[in-house]
Parts: structure tokens; sequence; C-alpha cells
């Protein structure tokens, strides 16, 4: 065997790659990056932002503070702050001097209700996780080792074709039968075209990932609205009347009918509405390009494994409505380019070709190692 069929082979049998490690089943990444930023923002923005406000109400001690009569002592002027700050009712007086009454009681529920938001935003993540999360892992696994599997039978095939040219007597009988069996479609790849065929007509994933979307955006237009209220109706108003002559006490002529009082974490919670809200309004278009992005296909990831022998999905123009299971698969492909080894190979592969002078020689993967391997870089012409 000559030097340059010993070189040859050598270069083929590298080309192969290895085995796939059981790592590939624990890395493999079921949400898009987009979608990770987004979960830890909306869940981790509030549960920060509560867990500052609930050290500063740990570290300051009293939430409120009344200006109690100067008759009262340290204990009378306990007890009204203390039930000041239980009932947190505005008594005040209308145009016409009519008295009323205002609760001021979401003030206290505020850090809670930020809990509240934190939860409602992981709903949709965990939707996700326990509805398709498994189904996607599976396409996935499958997908990504059929691929890698489909770049080593191409490889091995060029190896086998390198043994018949050199043991074949006739070039030109070489050339008839290879054309042959590409017309004929000996090259397929059937299993694998045929399950992102059948993945155009489910819609399971797709609508469980805009089902997701769809409940994000709800959540974040429905925390913004929330927000938007406590600053028209409370957050303007940092001190307000109490009044204490309730119960025991109603009939004691010394207690002054309203005492004037201050909150003393009014601050703190609109710097935390604001941050929220301000962070959420700027969420809502990422929530929506998110789900538009299914409306057209990520065409580059196929493109590219088209230079495989008679693995032509996009060429037979079998892509059509992208709102269905396979575009998400390909978006999630995408997400787990690190785990398909043969991609970088053949993008590699696909830069040499563009930049190969004779295209028209170079139609497929296998032509091209075929070359590599030292066969004739022109087939007869008929």
């Amino acid at each position: 065997m000559s030097l340059s069929h010993t070189a040859a082979e050598y270069m083929l049998s590298d080309a192969l790659l290895p085995d796939p490690s059981s790592s590939r089943a624990k890395g493999l990444r079921l949400e898009l990056p987009s979608d990770r930023l987004l979960k830890f923002v909306t869940v981790g923005l509030p549960l920060c932002l509560v867990s500052l406000a609930f050290a500063r109400e740990f570290s300051a001690g009293s939430q409120i503070s009344c200006f109690s009569p100067t008759n009262f002592t340290g204990k009378q002027s306990a007890y009204t702050d203390t039930a000041c700050w239980d009932s947190l009712i505005h008594h005040g007086f209308d145009a016409e001097g009519r008295a009323i009454t205002k609760s001021l009681w979401a003030l206290k529920v505020f850090p809670y209700s930020l809990l509240v938001v934190a939860v409602l935003m992981y709903l949709p993540y965990l939707l996700w996780r326990y509805a398709a999360a498994p189904a996607l892992h599976c396409d996935l696994l499958f997908i990504i080792d059929e691929l890698d599997k489909s770049y080593n039978r191409s490889v091995r095939l060029v190896q086998h074709m390198k043994k018949v040219q050199q043991a074949s007597a006739e070039p030109e009988r070489f050339w008839e039968e290879y054309e042959r069996a590409r017309r004929e479609r000996y090259f397929e790849f059937p299993l694998l075209e045929r399950y992102l065929s059948c993945k155009q007509h489910a819609h399971a994933l797709v609508f469980i990932y805009l089902l997701r979307n769809l409940l994000l955006l709800l959540f974040l237009a429905a925390t913004c609205l929330y927000l938007v209220f406590l600053h028209l109706n409370i957050f303007f108003q940092d001190e307000f009347s109490c009044s204490i002559k309730t119960g025991l006490l109603q009939a004691e002529p010394h207690i002054p009918s309203l005492i004037p009082c201050k909150l003393v974490f009014f601050s703190v919670f609109q710097i935390i509405s604001l941050s929220v809200g301000s962070v959420y309004v700027l969420l809502i278009p990422v929530v929506i390009y998110n789900a538009l992005q299914l409306c057209q296909w990520d065409k580059g990831l196929l493109s590219v494994y088209e230079m495989l022998p008679a693995f032509d999905l996009l060429s037979r123009r079998m892509l059509t409505c992208p709102l269905n299971d396979l575009n998400i698969i390909l978006l999630f492909l995408r997400a787990n380019i690190s785990e398909l080894t043969s991609f970088s190979r053949l993008n590699a592969v696909s830069a040499l070709r563009e930049a190969t002078a004779n295209k028209e020689d170079i139609d497929t993967v296998i032509d091209f190692m075929t070359l590599l391997a030292g066969l004739e870089t022109t087939k007869p012409k008929h």
C-alpha cells in the first residue's frame, strides 16, 4: 500500500467521532438561554428585594412612628404605635367635611405579595419542566445521537469507497456506480429524516412553550398593574391619621380622636416597587420575542447536515409552517450545539467548501472527503 493511501486511511479514521460518553444525557440544556435569564430575573429579583425589606424591618425595629401626646407614658406610646400598625387605617375628611376612612393595609402585606409574585413567576417554568422537558430530553438525545451516527456512517462510506476505487481497474465504472447509488438514494438516513418529518406534525412542545410564555407575560402584566395600583392609591401617602379610641379606650376623655403617624419604611417600599416594576416592564418585550422566534425556521443547523448524502429535509421543502415541535427542537439543538460533536466538523468542511474554487466538483461531504483522500477531483462528464 502506498504512502498516500496509508495517509488517507489514517485521515479518514481520525475523522470518525468517538463513542458518546454517558455524561451527554446529563449535560443537555432543557432551557433556552433567554428563558434561563428570564427565570433568574423574574424569580430572583423579588426574592432578593423582599429579603432586603425583611432585613430592614428586623434591623430598624418598628415600621411606624406615631406622634403621641406629651402626657403619654412610654408604654402608652408603644401601644399607640402597635395599635396603629395593626389597623393601618387613615381617618380623614372629604371636601364637604364628612369623615372618611382609607385602608393602608396593602403596605403591610407588600413584602409577602412579592413572595407570591416570585412563586407565580416560577409556575411557568414548573409547567415546562414537568410537562415538556422529559419528552424534549428524549427527542434531543435521539436526534443528537443519530446526527453523529449519520456523520460516522458517511465517513465509513468514504473509507469503503476509497477501498473500492483502489481495487477498481475502471475508474469510470466506479463513478457510474456511485452516481446510480445516489440516484436510488442508497445513502439516505430514513430513520432520522422520518423522525424529523414526524415532528413537523406534532404540536405538544410548541403548545406548552407558547402557554409558558403566555402565562409569564400575563403574570408580568398583572404584577405591573398591581404596582401601579399601589402607587396611585397608597404609595404617595407616607403619613396618615390613626384612631386608637376603640374597645376599652373608646370612653377615655384624655385620648385624642386622631393621632398623626408616619411610615418609616415607606421610601424602601417605593424603591422596591419601582425596581420590580421597571425591570418587569423591560422583560415584557423579551418574552414576546421568545414567542415570536417560533414564527421562523432556524435553517442554519440542518443546512450544514445537508452536506451528508441524501439528507435533504430542507431542499425537498419539507419545512412548512414553523409552529410545530420540530422548530422547538431545532432551537434547543442550537442551545446544545456543544453536545453535537459532528456539527463543528461539518461546519469546518462547509467553510472549506465555500472557499473551494471548483465548487461544482464538491456537492456532499462524501465528495469532499473523497477529494481529500486523493481520488479523482473531477468526475467523468456524461
